[in-house]
């Protein structure tokens, strides 16, 4: 092995021949997520509803940065539709190295107009089928998924998982951030429960799968990144700024550095760990 840094470098993080699949992958950060890893050499995988276009978006990103990308429009929710999937990417590629639980629920708390949305978020007016739904592609998707590409990777003796969580996985949302002024208090829009439960379950599915594929060389960590910029209104902004140390939310490419060093070799020694990437907010 060559003692050269300079090629150290690049044999920690180059993903050349490996095959990356991101859940929830035509949206904004997953498609951020498989372009760092495209760009690092790897074959990436953007699964998604079909209304994203998932065929779309994977040829934008093999067009932008080379290597071989497909897109497939599946349901993680359904064991058939994974199996049927995972089928298609293995005729494809032969392999699944990567998987990066990125898909998730995440409803506005206000509506386009920015009026409040009839309190329907909150904890006492959260309708059920909100909560199964949202349960349903965060966290039983995630499982899902680790369980039918995990099995290949065990078949490999190989693998990487990633789970993308959220500061708010290690602290409760501020609602002050969403309150609205005339509105009475049992109106007033909050971050639903369901998605701080999700977030935080993730990090201990992360934990599990750690432990229990490690005879197999199958890591798994997490990731916990605060906001992101995406065109919310001025006022939101403002507030949340002002509880981040750094005083911004992140700019959407941030957060590739560090999905690049989980899902490569950078990361070897790591596992059953959550990387936090929020400006410093949850330290505080």
């Amino acid at each position: 092995m060559s003692l050269d840094p300079n090629h150290r470098v690049k044999d920690l993080f180059d993903l050349t021949g490996r095959v990356a699949i991101i859940t929830g992958g035509a949206g904004l950060l997953g498609y951020h997520h498989g372009a760092i890893l495209a760009a690092a050499g790897a074959s990436v995988v953007l699964l998604d509803l079909a209304g994203a276009n998932p065929a779309l978006r994977a040829e934008q990103l093999q067009m932008a940065h080379g290597p071989e990308c497909l897109g497939l429009a599946a349901d993680i929710t359904s064991e058939h539709s994974l199996q049927e999937a995972r089928d298609q990417i293995l005729a494809k590629f032969g392999r699944i190295d990567i998987l990066i639980n990125n898909a998730a629920n995440n409803p506005k708390v206000e509506t386009k107009d920015g009026a409040t949305s009839q309190a329907w978020s909150r904890l006492e007016n959260l309708p059920l089928q909100v909560w199964n739904d949202d349960i349903n592609v965060g966290l039983t998707g995630a499982f899902l998924c680790a369980r039918t590409f995990g099995a290949q990777m065990v078949k490999q003796n190989s693998g990487v998982i990633v789970n993308v969580a959220s500061d708010l996985a290690l602290i409760a949302p501020d609602q002050r951030l969403y309150r609205k002024d005339g509105v009475p208090e049992d109106h007033q829009p909050v971050k639903p429960v369901t998605y701080s439960i999700v977030k935080t379950a993730l990090i201990g599915l992360t934990r599990y799968l750690a432990t229990y594929w490690t005879a197999h060389n199958i890591r798994c960590n997490s990731i916990s990144p605060g906001g992101v910029y995406a065109g919310q209104p001025e006022e939101f902004t403002a507030k949340l700024n002002q509880l981040i140390p750094m005083g911004r939310m992140a700019h959407k490419d941030e957060y590739q550095g560090a999905i690049l060093f989980l899902c490569s070799d950078a990361s070897s020694y790591m596992t059953g760990t959550n990387l936090v990437v929020d400006g410093g907010r949850s330290c505080l």
